[in-house]
């Protein structure tokens, strides 16, 4: 049974872009000049000063609506749980960046307090994360590697090699934090935009992989040296594989035991998470087991278990970063910087857009930038957010930053004074809790199937940045990512889906004739429609594309006409016969090539104003004169998905226009954005030849404009019947 279906129609003039400019007045805009808009951005009252105060301290907006009743009591229950979690993982991720333990609770605590003030989020957890911890790790082994000497740093004499390492964690968290402070000054967080998600997963996903591998010598209890550079994750799994006979059978059973029984009770909890009042804190829990068990039975002198060891109790004083890490470090301490924004402002706006509330990416660079600056002057390393913990925050009942504070202050209690209860854990503990972690990065591997079904350049850029990162490593690995990402955009805009369209029958709609079977084609009209913007990469790809839809080149069918006309012309001249119409078949044949023309002036309009008769090409010519037929009198070009055309672009498209204007065919042009619009004229696009009736604001509207023009040969077609 047929559907009924609302109908519409509507009864106006045929309106081309002059006529309807004619019927409608337009408002023309005075454009801001660069001057003025400098003027504007300098200009300061007290309301433009409030506003800047509030963007600068989000904290004022927040704290104002903030509701004690209902959210207090969530916002401590939700701090405690994600402090527990955030002091587990600042322990297990300081491994990665190949830093003592206990410098992980300062990356849970520092960066949270300016954060506090500064940030416009108001659910991520600010602290460690795997990926950044993993980059910053790179740094720190290239610089102090744990076989051999130290880089050549006068900052380095007088330090134990953990001092060391720390000064360079810390200077490049300094450097990352500069970055993106000045980025965030600058107001480009917007370029953010272009790490898609499918970049920014094919980019985690290799990092869980690095992170992987770089956690098997804890799991197995071996010393494998750390490495950095192309192919480092290769040269560590031939480490490892060199040593695997040398397991340590301890650390190996408890890691298994351990990751087995995290990764079911983090699955209870995902699937009873709407019946739980907090997540299970099972890391917790087998991090202290796992402590009491290591302290009763002496794993490390009875088993050679590697434990955390001493912990630093109390913070330290601060320390000034070092100018020539800055300098070692500066080529890896921009990516960190872009990564760990990426991540922290992905997962903030997921959130932001639960709870409808705005955040604003360039005060989330300043927030991160002073953050990371404030913790680096403490010792702790990069700092962002992970997913997992915030989800925690988020799930456990946190409504603000005050379940942060509440964290920060929970690593800082550890720090003060529960940390020695911890040196006793083994290191491979910490080590399982980072693998069973990455499980939702390593599923990621699952969209692989996903983009190759419905997006192939997609997928490219996933298996580019992903292998990329695993063999070149994660600095290189994004570059190369974003190449190929650059890559596929320009491949989308160079060589575009451009299709011939035609009417569907009753209707004013107009569709590629390749997808439907009942279609409405006039003779002698062809609707050629590109969906890209014209730019000087792909303007002779359009000129391809549009001589192949209308099946000739209208370049060289005016060369062929300009050569038989001056053959025409050379006999009029000898005056050899009465000319007429019928007889220049017989005189053409008598010519020979013996002259020839200047190229530009076969370019040129034919001219027979001169002829005694109308020269007719469409009718029968000499078998000797080779002048291709043309049946098309209309060509009508469909720019309503062209967004912009360049100078290249304009050239390339006047000369297309003009050559087939030249052979007699009307070109119309339709659908044209005001913006390009504009550039036409502005460029002096328009002169004898094309003019500005030539643009129609439909498609419809140009074709009625054709159908009535050529009613003779449109007789009996339904297009000029429909309701517009």
């Amino acid at each position: 049974m047929a559907t009924l279906r609302k109908q519409y129609a509507v009864a106006r003039p045929v309106y081309s872009e002059d006529s309807f400019a004619e019927d409608h007045e337009k408002i023309y805009r005075l454009h801001k000049t660069i001057l003025d808009h400098v003027k504007e951005y300098l200009t300061c009252d007290s309301k433009r000063a409030k506003n800047a105060v509030l963007s600068l301290l989000p904290i004022i907006g927040w704290m104002r609506i903030y509701r004690v009743r209902e959210w207090l009591l969530g916002d401590v229950v939700s701090g405690i749980s994600t402090g527990l979690v955030a002091i587990m993982q600042g322990l297990a991720f300081s491994l990665l960046a190949s830093l003592p333990p206990s410098y992980g609770l300062y990356t849970a605590f520092f960066p949270m307090l300016t954060y506090f003030f500064l940030g416009s989020s108001r659910h991520i957890s600010v602290g460690s994360f795997p990926v950044l911890s993993l980059m910053v790790g790179a740094v720190v082994t290239r610089l102090v590697p744990e076989n051999g000497p130290p880089a050549n740093i006068t900052s380095f004499e007088g330090l134990t090699p953990d001092q060391q390492r720390v000064l360079v964690a810390s200077s490049v968290t300094f450097l990352m934090g500069i970055f993106q402070l000045a980025m965030g000054v600058l107001q480009v967080g917007f370029m953010v935009v272009y790490l898609s998600d499918t970049l920014v997963s094919g980019f985690t996903t290799a990092a869980a992989v690095h992170i992987l591998v770089s956690q098997l010598k804890f799991v197995l209890g071996l010393t494998v040296p750390g490495i950095s550079g192309p192919l480092s994750l290769i040269y560590t799994l031939e480490k490892i594989f060199v040593q695997i006979t040398s397991t340590n059978i301890c650390d190996l059973v408890m890691s298994i035991v351990i990751m087995v029984v995290v990764f079911i009770v983090k699955e209870l909890n995902d699937r009873y998470k709407a019946k739980l009042p907090v997540p299970i804190p099972i890391e917790v829990i087998t991090t202290i087991i796992a402590c009491g068990v290591s302290y009763g039975f002496n794993f490390e002198k009875t088993y050679d278990v590697d434990v955390v060891g001493k912990m630093v109790s109390g913070y330290e004083s601060p320390i000034a970063p070092d100018m020539e890490v800055f300098q070692e470090s500066a080529v890896e301490a921009f990516p960190i910087a872009i990564v760990g924004f990426a991540v922290a402002f992905s997962v903030a706006k997921v959130y932001s857009i639960k709870h409808d509330y705005t955040i604003d990416g360039n005060q989330e660079l300043i927030a991160f930038g002073v953050s990371n600056i404030f913790g680096a002057s403490f010792r702790s390393f990069a700092a962002s957010t992970a997913l997992s913990r915030t989800a925690v925050q988020e799930s456990s009942g946190g409504k603000t930053q005050i379940a942060g504070l509440i964290s920060a202050m929970m690593a800082m209690i550890v720090t003060v004074a529960l940390g020695f209860l911890l040196e006793p854990l083994p290191r491979s503990v910490l080590g399982a809790l980072v693998i069973v972690n990455l499980k939702g990065m390593l599923m990621q591997f699952r969209e692989i199937l996903y983009l190759w079904r419905r997006d192939k350049p997609d997928c490219v850029v996933w298996v580019g940045t992903c292998l990329g990162a695993i063999l070149l490593g994660l600095d290189l690995g994004l570059a190369l990512g974003l190449g190929v990402e650059l890559l596929t955009v320009i491949f989308r805009t160079q060589f575009p889906r451009c299709s011939v369209l035609a009417n569907i029958p009753g209707t004013e709609l107009y569709k590629d004739r390749k997808d439907y079977l009942h279609i409405l084609e006039p003779k002698g009209v062809k609707i050629f429609r590109m969906p890209s913007p014209i730019f000087f990469a792909n303007i002779e790809f359009f000129r391809d594309k549009l001589v192949e839809a209308v099946g000739f080149n209208p370049l060289r069918v005016l060369r062929k006409r300009n050569k038989a006309l001056r053959k025409i012309k050379k006999l009029l001249q000898k005056k050899d016969d009465a000319i007429t119409e019928r007889g220049v078949r017989d005189l053409v044949h008598r010519m020979t090539d013996e002259f020839c023309m200047n190229v530009e002036e076969l370019d040129l309009p034919s001219d027979t104003k001169d002829l005694p008769f109308r020269l007719d090409w469409s009718a029968e010519l000499p078998a000797n004169v080779n002048v291709p037929r043309v049946d098309l009198h209309s060509l009508v070009l469909d720019f309503s998905a062209v967004s912009f055309l360049d100078i290249s672009a304009l050239k390339g498209l006047k000369m297309t226009l003009k050559s087939f204007l030249r052979v007699d065919v009307d070109v119309y042009v339709v659908s044209c954005d005001a913006y390009v619009m504009e550039k036409l004229r502005n460029c002096t696009f328009f002169d004898d030849e094309i003019v500005t009736s030539m643009f129609y604001p439909t498609l419809h509207d140009a074709m009625l404009h054709v159908l009535e023009k050529h009613k003779d040969k449109s007789r009996g077609l339904v297009l000029a019947d429909t309701a517009l």
